[in-house]
């Protein structure tokens, strides 16, 4: 046990009973029916502290706290503690003195879930020696620990799970499909841009039609330029009526000015 190593409190009862064992007459282990238990050697409060590997059960008076009794334990189950064959609530533990004197004496619990918890103390306080016992000798000699095999054995496959691929699939072609109009027919998308807004003709009106690109003269070539448009024959009228009219008041005047006679 090193020197640096503190001690802690694993476990207290605060009510238990201390009787005198008499000499085991056969292996056949102790039998609590033959401590005369209702008459106790002594009675009072106990505590299971750890120091190291070491655990110590203490036996201390419920008012001052001073000891009584000490029994350390080096493993469990063992020699140190013992359990009887005819109780839950009884043991059997081995106190020493500190000058190399030993007795056994009987402990009872009353509770017998304070007797559970005395047994399951002792138990995950050696156990965890146990696993710090491994610990340390996988730390000194790591390559005698065990190694992790990844390698596939021979005849051996794995299965890759791609439900959630089919989902995906699915959901593109649905969305195509949602696209698609009757007869297999995909429907194209409203041209990107904004709409002008739509001119509502009054009452009894037509808006006027305008000829399309197909029904515009002109060559099949389309790199021939088409013709200037040429203007209609009452509209030819509407425009150079005018100006024939002043033309011809000029040419008149001119005349005159001039004095030559037309014939």
């Amino acid at each position: 046990m090193a020197d640096g190593d503190y001690e802690s409190v694993l476990c207290v009862k605060p009510e238990v009973h201390v009787y005198r064992v008499p000499p085991r007459a056969s292996n056949r282990g102790h039998r609590a029916a033959e401590w005369q238990l209702d008459q106790p050697a002594w009675s009072g409060r106990l505590r299971i502290t750890s120091k190291g590997k070491m655990a110590f059960i203490k036996l201390e008076d419920k008012t001052t706290g001073e000891l009584f009794a000490q029994a350390p334990v080096d493993q469990f189950p063992g020699i140190a503690v013992e359990s009887v064959t005819d109780s839950s609530r009884y043991f059997v533990i081995r106190i020493e003195d500190g000058n190399g004197r030993r007795a056994f004496i009987g402990v009872g619990f009353v509770d017998r879930g304070d007797a559970f918890d005395f047994n399951v103390t002792l138990q995950d306080h050696f156990k965890w020696v146990r696993q710090q016992s491994e610990f340390a000798k996988q730390a000194q000699n790591p390559e005698q620990g065990p190694k992790l095999d990844l390698s596939f054995k021979e005849g051996q496959t794995i299965k890759l799970n791609i439900a959630n691929i089919k989902k995906k699939e699915g959901t593109a072609v649905s969305s195509r499909s949602r696209l698609a109009g009757p007869g297999g027919l995909s429907l194209l998308p409203p041209p990107p841009g904004g709409k002008g807004p739509a001119v509502i003709p009054p009452l009894g009106e037509q808006l006027p039609s305008f000829p399309t690109h197909s029904q515009l003269p002109g060559p099949a070539n389309p790199d021939t330029p088409l013709p200037w448009p040429q203007p209609s024959a009452a509209a030819a009228t509407d425009v150079w009526g005018d100006f024939a009219k002043a033309s011809g008041s000029a040419s008149s005047q001119n005349q005159q000015s001039t004095g030559w006679v037309q014939f």
